[in-house]
């Protein structure tokens, strides 16, 4: 039986509550979220940036709302940060006919609350132009006003600044319960292929290659399930004061760092040190092309603590030998604070036994498993064969996706317009 049909049976036992959630499988603290659930139907009908029936025209209604697509291909933003500001919205990129919908040359920021987004690619790249211009592009990103919010099954790629952010004000208020219910919280990112952040590229800053950045004291973050691959850092990082849990994720070829938490000084200066909360579970890691020598899983650094819950994890070195796990640096302050049982654990949640962790990403991250573009085919393949590397231009890897235009109208008989599945014929 292949590593997906066994996951599917195993959840299936596990969840036996999927009518309350976004859709089935969904999980985290946002599982709940009802996004568009019982809204209008919007229908995308162009390719173009904005004007009638396109994306940016459906973001930007009113009320509660699921956005269908009736047309597939590329969106071209021409450099526009596209703002996810109405709340109660679906985003079912998995309605669009083959080969689905790919953002290129532009972001997408969440700053809202109740938002289901699943099917879609992100793809920034340099967008013609020069290296350190500034043009410092994430992917997706869930920023100030996010809460509730799950990004399914997408494609995030070629990002200038981070493939994934989220991240809002650490410090609004007078205390530390203040500051989490003013920020970023409840936030799911799962079973997305988050990969290739550009290294030599537009940041001003030089070189970026980021994986996925969790904000200091941003709250009931849940990373499930994701493909981390050539990302020199972030694979993720985790700030200060973070009550997150990472689990299930498979981490290809990191250059220097993979999974990281990191409470910095200059940040936390002048205000109480607070404790982050991780779950760190069933996650695997091998070595690739651009990984350092010496990299284990998880690296610790900062002046404050943290309380760690680490459990069946797995490391492997480019020859595919067992590797380290977890290095502690206590040079700034802070330390680990083991702990036997989970610290931030979303309820209900079952993780994959980690021996069928890399074969289920491998089959299942991504937007639109069920028909992959070559651009994540190749990652997959690559992920799959040790072979990725870290690219500095997305001309590196063949360029932006170049596909015909297609058409089908959306059928709402053929759907579960609650969850947004499809209905067995």
């Amino acid at each position: 039986m292949k590593v997906l049909g066994i996951l599917v049976l195993f959840l299936s036992i596990a969840r036996a509550d999927d009518a309350a959630r976004a859709f089935p499988g969904a999980e985290g603290w946002a599982a709940g979220t009802p996004g568009g659930r019982g809204g209008a139907i919007i229908r995308v009908t162009t390719l173009a940036a904005k004007g009638p029936g396109s994306f940016l025209e459906a973001l930007n209604a009113a009320g509660p709302r699921t956005i269908v697509f009736e047309v597939g291909g590329v969106i071209d933003l021409a450099g526009a940060s596209v703002k996810v500001k109405e709340p109660f919205v679906t985003i079912a990129g998995q309605t669009a006919p083959p080969p689905g919908i790919t953002l290129i040359k532009g972001n997408l920021f969440i700053v809202t609350h109740d938002v289901v987004m699943r099917h879609i690619r992100i793809r920034p790249g340099e967008a013609g132009r020069a290296k350190k211009s500034g043009w410092d592009a994430d992917a997706a990103t869930c920023a100030d006003g996010a809460r509730d919010v799950i990004i399914d099954h997408c494609s995030l790629t070629w990002a200038t600044d981070e493939n994934a952010d989220i991240w809002g004000p650490p410090f609004e208020g007078k205390t530390p319960d203040e500051w989490r219910a003013r920020n970023v919280q409840r936030i799911t990112c799962s079973r997305n292929i988050i990969a290739e952040g550009l290294d030599d590229s537009t940041n001003t800053k030089g070189r970026h290659s980021k994986g996925m950045l969790i904000g200091d004291n941003t709250t009931s973050i849940l990373v499930l399930g994701n493909l981390f691959a050539s990302n020199v850092e972030r694979n993720p990082e985790v700030k200060g004061g973070v009550r997150a849990a990472v689990v299930n994720n498979l981490i290809v070829n990191p250059g220097v760092v993979s999974v990281l938490y990191h409470m910095p000084e200059k940040r936390w200066k002048g205000h109480e040190y607070i404790r982050g909360r991780l779950d760190l579970v069933g996650n695997v890691m091998h070595h690739g092309t651009a990984t350092i020598p010496q990299l284990t899983l998880f690296r610790f650094v900062g002046v404050g603590d943290l309380e760690l819950h680490a459990d069946d994890n797995l490391a492997f070195d480019r020859e595919g030998r067992s590797f380290g796990i977890i290095t502690e640096d206590n040079r700034y302050g802070g330390k680990i604070l083991p702990q036997k049982d989970h610290v931030c654990w979303p309820d209900g949640l079952k993780p994959l036994p980690v021996a069928f962790v890399r074969e289920n990403v491998l089959e299942d991250a991504g937007a639109r498993p069920w028909d992959r573009d070559a651009i994540d085919r190749r990652i997959v393949q690559q992920a799959r064969e040790g072979t990725g590397r870290v690219i500095n231009s997305e001309t590196e890897s063949g360029g932006y996706p170049v596909v015909k235009e297609t058409r089908q109208t959306f059928n709402p008989d053929e759907w579960n317009l609650d969850t947004m599945e499809k209905r067995k014929p």
